[in-house]
């Protein structure tokens, strides 16, 4: 049997950050708890977690500060937790590295599924990449080295924004569900977070364009063809 998968919880609401360990702890993670921003770094050093949960409205300092110094110590995919659905808090939070987010209050189960999710993703993206370039005008996504660049300049990706990319340059101007998206990027089966979608994808118009993606309203959207 292989070594348990590793999640810390930064949350200072202490019965949610209990009800998220016990939750995780029964489906086989080892859970480690911080209850404040400059303790939930301080923990991510020392344990090297495979998984952050991480509040943004912490005590010391918020969780977007929180996450950018643990990416920046060592990459790790984050689920982000906000108190408030606001649009900004969100594209920030993907902005410093977070790859996906929930909206107080939240199901625990649902909460366990997105953790799983994550590091499906992961363990996909750890596998060895034998495709070339994908090269659609003047946008070119290299799956093995997994870059992105536009007209030469690389775009720096999270690791979901990159196959969120990757996924709808490998067929341009199909219309991709959001639906679809949700089933073959975060592995989810309904779709109850169509809104995580349309974040992402503000995210990447704002790292790579706003010609880029066209929205097809009432159903997903496209990668234009870049000039």
């Amino acid at each position: 049997m292989g070594t348990r998968r590793r999640v810390l919880v930064v949350e200072d609401e202490q019965t949610i950050a209990e009800s998220i360990a016990a939750r995780l702890r029964a489906e086989g993670f080892e859970v480690d708890l911080a209850h404040d921003g400059p303790l939930g770094v301080a923990v991510a050093a020392r344990t090297k977690p495979d998984l952050v949960v991480l509040d943004i409205m912490l005590p010391g300092f918020d969780g977007l500060e929180v996450c950018r110094r643990i990416q920046a110590e060592r990459p790790v995919p984050v689920l982000m937790l906000t108190a408030r659905d606001d649009e900004t808090d969100l594209l920030v939070g993907l902005a410093v590295g977070a790859d996906d987010y929930m909206t107080k209050p939240f199901s625990i189960r649902e909460l366990a599924a997105r953790v799983h999710a994550l590091l499906r993703r992961v363990d996909r993206q750890a596998e060895p990449e034998e495709n070339a370039a994908i090269v659609v005008g003047d946008l070119e996504v290299d799956p093995v080295e997994r870059r992105v660049r536009r007209a030469g300049v690389e775009a720096h990706l999270t690791p979901i924004e990159f196959e969120l990319i990757a996924h709808l340059a490998a067929r341009p101007r199909a219309v991709h569900p959001r639906e679809r998206l949700l089933a073959e990027i975060w592995g989810w089966g309904d779709a109850a977070g169509t809104r995580t979608v349309d974040s992402h994808i503000k995210a990447l118009r704002r790292k790579l364009g706003a010609d880029l993606i066209r929205t097809v309203h009432g159903v997903g959207y496209a990668l234009e063809m870049p000039r």
